[in-house]
């Protein structure tokens, strides 16, 4: 058995080559920083620290690492495949349709009896549907019809949190990756083509309609609640903000919110989805997981934007008929979203567009919202609140 990993970040590393490593499943990175794949290469292991329980600690050996530019390789690797994962951010998906359609083209020839799945391990709407469509319009005629009977492209909810490691570690490892101690690899069973190797923690489900958008709209909508109404109260700490009882009132307000549209749009028992929102804030609050603020909350333009945690949420609520109160009061906030980081310049976008257009434009050309519109009255509502309150300066 043989795996591809496009992408060598956190959570490649900290947890889909962690389990593979585990399963003791063969497996390469394909990394578009050369200066990662390098490393990677240079060093070939790395330290996955798990938080909170160190003795389940592990040194993940003999890895190694494709780059881009090594085409031939990348597509001889999937035609050797049994699976391909890639966690590279959902905005780059499209770039790994190319490779994904050479990789498919060589196996129909090679190993036209063999089936391969590809998992998306991404925090995004839909990212089977991206990938599935990219390969339709790029494959060739001759492997079409190897395309449609053996290959399956899913989905997988990524529940593991892979953070930031100290100076202090990077001194001992520079690959060395701090995760939560959580283990199931959850994945959309029904879009398989054949199996998946027996990868320790996967769990297969069938009915999972709905399943990665509830990770979305709950855990998601939370983190970034917590993350920008943090950082307008003086929070660096993720958990420190998700103690305080007035960050903890809106954020009760957004589950609430999203689990009532939730559990009109796909049926979930609402006492189960209670459930499921306390194990997001159980998670938000573990003080040995160290999060920063300002890594949650960076690139906050993509994260104000139309489908996403907070905006996406919003409009989903309030298309059962639910006020969206405390997700336009996290909306509100990251709007006013403010860090010391100057290597982020989707930051210093926003901080431009707000102090020379204002909150409608943001509103208008960021959320993709009409400015005349109920959610956007509401916005400016609760910004009204957050300026009236202190969190935010005149």
């Amino acid at each position: 058995m043989s795996c591809v990993i496009f992408g060598a970040g956190k959570i490649a590393r900290g947890f889909i080559g962690h389990l593979l490593y585990l399963s003791n499943i063969d497996f390469v990175f394909v990394e578009k920083s050369d200066i990662l794949a390098n490393l990677i290469n240079e060093r070939k292991e790395y330290t996955v620290n798990i938080l909170g329980t160190p003795e389940k600690n592990c040194i993940v050996k003999n890895v190694k690492c494709l780059k881009y530019e090594e085409c031939d390789k990348i597509t001889d690797a999937i035609a050797g495949a049994d699976a391909v994962f890639n966690a590279v951010g959902g905005k780059n998906l499209s770039e790994l349709v190319p490779f994904y359609t050479k990789g498919i083209e060589k196996k129909a020839v090679l190993l036209p009896d063999n089936s391969i799945n590809f998992i998306t391990c991404e925090n995004w709407k839909k990212p089977a549907d991206i990938l599935q469509e990219g390969i339709e319009k790029q494959i060739s005629k001759q492997a079409a019809g190897y395309f449609h009977s053996k290959v399956g492209i899913t989905e997988a909810v990524i529940l593991r949190s892979g953070i930031d490691s100290t100076q202090e570690q990077k001194a001992i490892d520079p690959l060395w990756v701090n995760v939560q101690d959580y283990w199931y690899l959850h994945v959309d069973a029904a879009r398989l083509n054949g199996e998946l190797p027996d990868i320790k923690g996967l769990h297969l489900i069938d009915e999972f309609g709905g399943f990665l958008e509830r990770k979305f709209y709950t855990y998601n909508a939370a983190n970034g609640t917590t993350s920008f109404i943090g950082a307008l109260s003086g929070y660096s700490v993720l958990a420190d903000a998700a103690d305080d009882p007035k960050i903890e009132s809106v954020l009760e307000k957004v589950y609430s919110e999203t689990s009532q549209a939730l559990c009109i749009k796909y049926g979930f028992d609402p006492k189960n989805q209670y459930e499921f929102t306390r194990g997001s804030y159980a998670k938000l609050k573990n003080h040995v997981i160290v999060d920063t603020i300002e890594r949650n909350a960076r690139d906050p333009i993509r994260k104000l934007g139309p489908d996403d945690r907070l905006v996406g949420s919003a409009r989903m609520v309030e298309s059962y008929g639910i006020r969206p109160e405390g997700l336009a009061t996290a909306i509100a906030a990251a709007i006013h979203y403010e860090s010391d980081n100057k290597n982020d310049p989707s930051l210093s976008q926003l901080r431009l567009m707000r102090e020379e257009k204002g909150t409608d434009y943001i509103l208008e050309n960021v959320c993709k919202l009409d400015p005349r519109g109920d959610l956007a009255g509401l916005i400016r509502e609760k910004e009204h609140m957050l300026k009236k309150e202190g969190y935010i300066s005149e």
